[in-house]
């Protein structure tokens, strides 16, 4: 009696070990796959929980994810389509064809990329997707493009090579594996990856069923060429400048002007288009202090509230809108920075005209003017950077979806640049509503966080949030409508933050609409909750 035990151990181990092995052995096999202008530089099973990218410790949040990651197969690889292209790739398959879902998700990237999304490819493979993403064919911080300096192929790779690569190696690669290619791809991302989502839309419509696109960067050279204009504008009148203490008085001023407008004081603006704001009542009458601003700081910021204009009065880039001026995602980190010269925005700006426009290391942002500069970027870098073409039949045809999205009081990347895209997309084929959606999130900043309910599954599902479903998760609802299923109408919303003991807790909800429809309050019910808002059309 007491061997049955044991035998029964035994009857369960060792099929659990040729399991093991087997998957060990089909995972190491494609280090001698044969890619198009590209080589597996390696390919091994990473076992459950222990995987951690090196550098610095990650967030207590993305800790959480990769310690639940199950094993999975891990491939790299270096793909080389120019001389000057040296693209690293990474694919990540869940390790049996039972545990993988038959989808394929594409990551994207932030800023001039350089690096990997490994908690996203961690989120992506944990819910049974095979994924990848790519550093775009160079290593290094999303603010630095001294890679870019005189080599145009890497600016190719990175505007949109390397993604449509990645793509087509991924699913080499998922095929070679599994035996059979992804049933459904799909590609989500926000800022500088909206923009590769926006390409892949429009280059390379064959590559995804669905793309989530977020604050996409897709006017990357009137977007950067503004913003250039403005941090001149900063750095020449350093006076000009305002502190963060200055701008939490801002964030205040607005909110008394203007919380009201949309039926609910809550510290949200709906549609911060209907804010007036005028910068002049806050300029100091007597003493100058924290708690009013300069005539340069009125100057500086009534420029923030206007478009940026060339000498013909020709619309370059919209204007910043008000509302999330405050927190870790608001102007001091891309408009002001912690002190003068050392904000995001300025950063971008001169990394950008340096290297990729006038190919100068020494170039000296005093000798910047608006008109030349916005052709010298267009005539320099738009074909392999802007994504800006509006047909996406192509796309459709194939039965493509693309979903936009972008944070009202994104300081990055205006919201009114995204709205005009998709009404150009909507003039020029009417029946565009089948396949293209936009959704703009009130109280949001740049792609998460500000005052407002900002996670509805942009990034895919998140421990913590509410149901993960097409109703609570915008990504969930592009898969849903790639199924054949409804276009999304609205989905829900939700601010986490902190609760006990620092679990996260949902402390707000409300609905986004499928624009130009908005979320309005009923005037009864809990104003935290999504149960208490309809969408309409703005009054």
């Amino acid at each position: 009696m007491p061997r049955r035990p044991l035998l029964f151990a035994l009857l369960f181990t060792l099929p659990a070990i040729a399991f093991a092995q087997q998957s060990s052995s089909a995972c190491s096999r494609l280090t001698s796959l044969s890619l198009s202008d590209a080589r597996v530089t390696d390919a091994s099973i990473v076992a459950a929980g222990v995987f951690l990218p090196a550098g610095d410790p990650p967030s207590p949040q993305d800790a959480a994810v990769y310690k639940s990651l199950p094993a999975f197969c891990r491939i790299q690889i270096a793909s080389t389509p120019t001389s000057d292209s040296n693209i690293r790739i990474e694919v990540w398959l869940p390790l049996t064809r039972t545990a993988w879902n038959g989808k394929f998700r594409g990551q994207g990237n932030g800023g001039f990329a350089g690096s990997f999304y490994y908690s996203l490819m961690a989120l992506s493979v944990s819910q049974g997707y095979a994924t990848a993403d790519t550093d775009t064919g160079h290593t290094g911080d999303s603010t630095d493009a001294s890679w870019a300096l005189h080599h145009p192929e890497k600016i190719a790779d990175f505007g949109y090579r390397a993604v449509h690569l990645m793509t087509l190696r991924a699913k080499d690669v998922i095929t070679a594996f599994y035996g059979q290619s992804p049933a459904h791809s799909y590609f989500a991302s926000c800022s500088d990856g909206g923009r590769e989502a926006l390409m892949e839309a429009q280059r390379f419509p064959a590559d995804y069923d669905g793309i989530l696109a977020g604050a996409p960067a897709y006017l990357w050279t009137n977007l950067v060429t503004a913003g250039m204009k403005k941090a001149k504008a900063m750095l020449s009148e350093p006076s000009s400048y305002i502190p963060p203490a200055k701008v939490a008085i801002v964030a205040s001023a607005v909110l008394k002007a203007c919380d009201a407008k949309d039926g609910l004081k809550d510290g949200i603006l709906n549609d911060p288009r209907a804010c007036h704001f005028d910068p002049e009542t806050l300029l100091c009458k007597g003493a100058k202090t924290d708690a009013c601003l300069t005539r340069p700081q009125v100057e500086n910021l009534r420029s923030l509230y206007a478009p940026t204009l060339d000498n013909a009065g020709n619309l370059i880039y919209p204007q910043t809108l008000p509302g999330g001026e405050l927190g870790p995602g608001g102007w001091s980190t891309w408009i002001y920075g912690p002190k003068p010269g050392q904000s995001l925005g300025i950063a971008f700006g001169l990394h950008y005209f340096s290297n990729m426009v006038y190919e100068d290391p020494n170039w000296d942002w005093k000798t910047f003017e608006l008109d030349k500069a916005i052709n010298d970027a267009m005539s320099k870098t738009a074909r392999d950077l802007n994504a800006s073409d509006p047909d996406l039949r192509p796309f459709a045809a194939r039965g493509g979806k693309l979903i936009l999205y972008h944070g009202w009081n994104d300081p990055a990347i205006s919201p009114l640049s995204t709205i005009q895209y998709y009404e150009t997309v909507t003039k020029i084929d009417p029946t565009s509503s089948s396949y293209v959606r936009l959704f703009l999130v009130p109280g949001m900043q740049h792609c998460m966080n500000g005052p407002g309910p900002s996670s509805f599954g942009q990034f895919g599902w998140m421990p913590g949030s509410g149901p993960d479903d097409a109703a609570h998760n915008l990504y969930r609802a592009l898969e849903n409508w790639v199924d054949h299923g409804p276009a999304p109408e609205t989905v829900i919303a939700e601010k986490i933050e902190p609760g006990a003991n620092h679990k996260p807790a949902i402390t707000m909800s409300r609905p986004l609409c499928a624009y130009p429809k908005q979320p309005h309050y009923s005037g009864k019910g809990n104003p935290n909750k999504a149960a208490s808002f309809t969408c309409q059309l703005p009054h």
